[in-house]
């Protein structure tokens, strides 16, 4: 599966490196530096062709004409706590569906799942959670709210003190290294991804389902 498809939230890359200008500016009041903060919060996103379901009326068919029921997942909101030694990391969101015959009342109840990944490859943690949609009689659409949440090791979220210092090292116009990218350092960019959580969040999809998803 490839991994991280829609960002929804992030931590900027980097720690800070001006206490006065703002993200994204140049600060020359006593060196040259570009102000960009970082939190330890994980990254909030949905993996490629997870972000929907398709479920059909028969067994063995992905025709169009059997399809009965198709759900996504949106407006996500994450929230989260950076301070302590581990940090709390939750995301609502919704699920909205519709359905093709209207007849009656249905209940769906879908699996999606919560996973932290580390380093952009590693996964730490992963759980798997259900979300029930009530379709009136008569009524194509439906949604739900549901939660995702995930706790990250605070220590393993955060820069050495060795890695924040090269990032803020002041450089002063004219110095050998004043307009070299600290990231460019292969030791400094290793800790910033080894440091950089996910949390991704997708519906808990069959093989037969996400083929569907990412060849349809």
């Amino acid at each position: 599966m490839k991994f991280v498809a829609k960002v929804l939230f992030a931590g900027t890359i980097v720690a800070s490196l001006a206490g006065c200008a703002k993200d994204g500016e140049l600060d020359l009041s006593s060196g040259v530096g570009i102000s960009v903060t970082r939190t330890g919060c994980p990254t909030v996103a949905i993996p490629d062709g997870t972000g929907d379901i398709t479920l059909f009326n028969t067994a063995g068919s992905q025709d169009a004409n059997a399809i009965d029921v198709v759900a996504s997942i949106t407006n996500v909101r994450p929230t989260c706590n950076s301070g302590g030694e581990k940090i709390y990391s939750q995301a609502s969101f919704e699920v909205q569906a519709r359905r093709n015959d209207v007849r009656g009342a249905k209940t769906v109840t879908l699996p999606y799942f919560t996973t932290v990944v580390q380093g952009g490859s590693a996964v730490v943690a992963k759980r798997v959670g259900q979300v029930t949609l009530q379709f009136a009689d008569g009524q194509p659409k439906a949604s739900a709210t549901a939660q995702a949440a995930s706790y990250v090791d605070g220590n393993s979220a955060r820069l050495p003190a060795e890695i924040v210092q090269k990032i803020t090292k002041k450089r002063k116009p004219g110095d050998p290294d004043a307009a070299l990218d600290p990231m460019a350092d292969p030791e400094v960019r290793a800790a910033v991804v080894r440091s950089s959580f996910e949390m991704l969040i997708g519906f808990q999809l069959t093989e037969e389902q996400l083929r569907y998803n990412v060849t349809r």
